[in-house]
């Protein structure tokens, strides 16, 4: 079938809307007309993979038009959010952690199906596609069953296409894999989408110090709003120094999510003895990072966490129930644009005006 889809070409790149062909699905797909996809920086930061063109968009969400033969547990008429894709045989996939994948890049950044074969066409030329197993930077997209989480038809997918990737990885990095404890202190560096989507769960674990680190004062009054108790311009001096007195020692649990590598050394500094640091954001998929190897050695927990440590078919619907009790107010990040004006929710993203851009069809 045809399908309009925007595509880029390599670093830099702005979106092109163009015609492309969606090939036929297989047996275990599904395809799904896009309602709304949420931006996220994985996909601006990706157009370095694909100088050729690709399809991106990961944080889809819309209605299930046809399913192939052997999916069982998905209907047409269906709404779905789309996550991250895993083979679902490896044995971190049967161990219950689908985020582990052994066969994760293969699934989710290839440009192709797992077996090499292509989705999209320009005629006759194969166009990367299969972007975390949907690049619904599209109208229609293929995703499988194993990466839709089915949601109530009431449910507004314009606010919960975001769920997919970005909130899940912040607010999973707390929720799942940190873990702190009520009355504790959390220390948030970059708080754009995935960074809120982090301080809101610590709002949610009841931390007694949490604090917001950024250099856009926009985002920091929004952390203020959704219940930082301290705010820290990145800008205004020594940030470990301030995040050390605020906490009386140093932050029981950090979460680095703004991707810049040097930001990563200062988080897990800003955890003492037997605190616990989460490296969570990467801006430059070449940047290396340099720790302090005495502050490891005697009690900091580092760990790099990839989506949320989420089982999306569990978290999603779990953090759309906060949602409707007016718990998680993920809303109040969204900015919305039409899907024919894709080029400009990147340029304010990366420009820091649109914290959770969303295209909507």
């Amino acid at each position: 079938m045809q399908i309009d889809a925007a595509v880029t070409r390599g670093a830099d790149s702005e979106f092109a809307l163009t015609t492309l062909r969606l090939e036929a699905l297989r047996p275990d797909e599904i395809l799904v007309r896009t309602v709304a996809v949420g931006m996220c920086h994985s996909d601006l930061t990706a157009r370095a993979l694909f100088p050729d063109g690709a399809v991106l968009g990961h944080e889809g969400a819309g209605v299930v038009k046809a399913v192939g033969t052997a999916v069982t547990g998905l209907s047409p008429g269906d709404h779905v959010v789309l996550s991250f894709d895993h083979c679902g045989r490896c044995r971190q996939c049967l161990r219950g952690r689908p985020y582990r994948c052994l066969n994760f890049a293969a699934a989710n950044f290839s440009g192709a199906r797992p077996d090499g074969s292509h989705v999209l066409y320009n005629g006759e030329v194969p166009v990367s596609g299969n972007f975390f197993g949907q690049s619904s930077f599209a109208d229609h997209c293929i995703a499988t069953e194993r990466n839709a989480v089915k949601v109530a038809p009431d449910a507004p997918l314009d606010k919960l296409a975001p769920l997919g990737c970005g909130i899940i990885t912040g607010c999973g990095t707390v929720l799942n894999a940190l873990r702190p404890e009520p009355g504790s202190s959390l220390a948030v560096f970059g708080v754009g989408a995935v960074g809120l989507s982090a301080l809101l769960g610590g709002v949610i674990s009841r931390v007694g110090t949490l604090i917001a680190v950024d250099v856009v004062e926009e985002r920091l009054n929004l952390a203020s709003k959704l219940g930082a108790t301290h705010v820290t311009d990145g800008r205004s001096g020594d940030v470990l120094s301030q995040v050390r007195e605020i906490t009386g020692g140093g932050a029981d649990y950090a979460v680095e999510a703004s991707g810049v590598a040097s930001v990563a050394r200062t988080a897990v500094s800003a955890v003492p003895e037997g605190g616990s640091g989460a490296l969570v954001g990467i801006a430059d998929l070449g940047a290396e990072i340099s720790l302090s190897h005495y502050e490891v050695v005697v009690g900091r927990s580092v760990s790099g966490i990839t989506e949320g440590n989420s089982v999306p078919q569990l978290f999603i619907p779990a953090l759309i129930e906060l949602w409707r009790r007016g718990e998680f107010p993920l809303d109040q990040m969204i900015s919305s644009y039409p899907f024919a004006e894709i080029n400009a929710p990147m340029r304010d993203s990366l420009a820091g005006v649109a914290i959770k851009p969303v295209l909507t069809f």
